[in-house]
C-alpha cells in the first residue's frame, strides 16, 4: 500500500483525489493532508478518511482542532506543509495546492526522494528550472495531473520523445469564448465562473476565461516533456472530449479522449504506468455528433501570447507573470477591478520586473512577492 500526502485536500482536485483513493483503498492510503482555511470541509473529509497528520493555514485554528481530533498530529502554515512532505513514511506527495505556495513543498519532497503527482501548475511555471535541477539529483518521479498533460503522457506511451513533432494542447475556450473584446468590458465574476464544460475552483476557472490557464499549461508542458516552445501548440476544442494530442515526425497524431472527469488523470498519476478500474462515466460516441477545432487567437487572448514570451525568456519572468496573475485574479473576484484589467496588470508587472537569468529559490520568491505588490499598488495607488 502506497502512503500519500495530499496537499490541498479541500479543493476540487483534492476531493476527487480522496474519491480515487477510496476506490482503491487496498492500494493507497492518505496518511496526511492539508486544507488551508476550510475547516468545515476538513470535518467532512475526516468522516471518510482518517489521516494521522493534518496541516491548516492558521495557528489559531490548532488548539480547537487538537481538542476535537486528539488522535491527529496538527501542523500549520508553510512550515507545516514542509513537515507533511518530510514525513519518512510518505511515498507520494499529491500536490493539489492552488498557487505559488505549492512550489517550496514540492522542491522539498523531491529533495527527499518522494514521488510527485502534480496538479499545482505554479510549481513548474514559477520554478521549472529549480524543479528540473532537483529531479536530476533525486530518484523522484514527477507525474502530471492536469488533464492536458496527463493526456500527452498517455499518448507518449510506447513512443520516443525524440520522435515527437509537436504537442497539441486543447482548450475549451473558457466562459467567454464567444464574446468579443468589447463584450468583455462589462462581464461579471459570476459569468466568468460559469465554465461550459468543467467544474473547477475559482482561480482556475477565471484563468480559463482569460486563457492564462492555457499559457501556464504551455510552460508546464515545456518542463514536463523537454520540448521547445515552438513545438508546443494550442487549439480551441469546445467539447473537451480530446484532452490533448501528440503529433509524431511521421505526421501521425495520437489523441487521448474521455469525459471531463479529473479523477482519471488523478488515478493515472497514482498508478502510472498501470491502469485500474475507475468508477466513472464512459464516453458515449452515440451522443457526439461533431468535434470542433478553432485557432486560438493571441489577439483575442493576449495572456496566452505573454505566456509564450516569458516562457521563451525564462529566468524569473514566468514567476513574475504567475504572481501578478494570482494577485489580479484575486482583485477581480473581490470586485476591485474589471475583467480586462487582469491582462493589463499582468503585462505591466512583467514589463516592470527586474530580469534574473538564472534565479535561485530566493530570487523566485522575491520576484513573486514584488509582482503581487506591483499589481496591488496599481489598483490601490500606494
Amino acid at each position: 500500500m502506497k502512503k500519500i500526502i495530499l496537499l490541498g485536500a479541500s479543493g476540487s482536485i483534492g476531493l476527487q483525489a480522496i474519491d480515487v483513493v477510496l476506490q482503491h483503498s487496498t492500494d493507497f492510503e492518505i496518511i496526511g493532508l492539508s486544507v488551508g482555511e476550510n475547516l468545515a470541509q476538513l470535518d467532512k473529509i475526516l468522516t471518510v478518511i482518517h489521516p494521522k497528520y493534518v496541516c491548516v493555514k492558521h495557528a489559531n485554528d490548532l488548539l480547537k482542532l487538537k481538542e476535537k481530533y486528539q488522535s491527529i498530529n496538527f501542523y500549520c502554515g508553510a512550515d507545516g506543509l514542509i513537515s507533511l512532505v518530510s514525513l519518512p513514511e510518505a511515498e507520494i506527495v499529491l500536490n493539489a495546492l492552488m498557487g505559488f505556495v505549492g512550489l517550496t513543498p514540492t522542491l522539498e519532497a523531491i529533495k527527499l526522494g518522494k514521488d510527485i503527482a502534480l496538479a499545482n501548475k505554479e510549481t513548474l511555471v514559477a520554478g521549472g528550472m529549480l524543479v528540473e535541477e532537483a529531479l536530476k539529483n533525486s530518484g523522484s518521479k514527477l507525474l502530471p495531473i492536469d488533464s492536458e498533460h496527463s493526456a500527452i503522457l498517455q499518448c507518449l506511451q510506447g513512443n520516443e520523445t525524440k520522435a515527437v513533432k509537436r504537442l497539441i494542447i486543447t482548450a475549451s475556450g473558457g466562459s467567454f469564448r464567444d464574446k468579443s473584446r468589447a463584450d468583455l468590458e462589462t462581464v461579471s465574476v459570476s459569468e466568468a465562473l460559469s465554465h461550459p464544460n468543467w467544474n473547477m475552483g475559482t482561480k482556475i476557472t477565471i484563468d480559463s476565461a482569460t486563457m492564462m490557464n492555457k499559457g501556464l499549461e504551455v510552460i508546464e508542458a515545456h518542463w514536463l516533456f523537454k520540448l521547445p516552445y515552438e513545438r508546443i501548440t494550442t487549439v480551441m476544442h469546445r467539447e473537451s472530449v480530446i484532452h490533448s494530442m501528440v503529433e509524431f515526425e511521421d505526421t501521425s497524431i495520437i489523441a487521448q479522449l474521455g469525459t471531463p472527469d479529473m479523477r482519471l488523470p488523478i488515478q493515472y498519476a497514482l498508478t502510472y504506468p498501470k491502469r485500474k478500474v475507475l468508477n466513472s462515466t464512459s464516453l458515449d460516441f452515440d451522443s457526439i455528433s461533431t468535434l470542433h477545432f478553432e485557432k486560438l487567437s493571441t489577439e483575442r487572448f493576449p495572456l496566452l501570447k505573454l505566456a509564450y514570451e516569458v516562457g521563451e525568456k525564462s529566468g524569473n519572468l514566468p514567476a513574475a507573470m504567475n504572481g501578478a496573475n494570482e494577485a489580479a485574479v484575486e482583485l477581480f473576484v473581490s470586485g476591485q477591478i474589471g475583467f480586462l484589467q487582469i491582462e493589463e496588470l499582468v503585462q505591466k508587472a512583467v514589463d516592470n520586473t527586474y530580469y534574473v537569468t538564472n534565479p535561485n529559490l530566493d530570487d523566485i520568491i522575491r520576484t513573486d512577492s514584488e509582482a503581487r505588490l506591483y499589481v496591488y499598488s496599481q489598483v490601490k495607488g500606494t
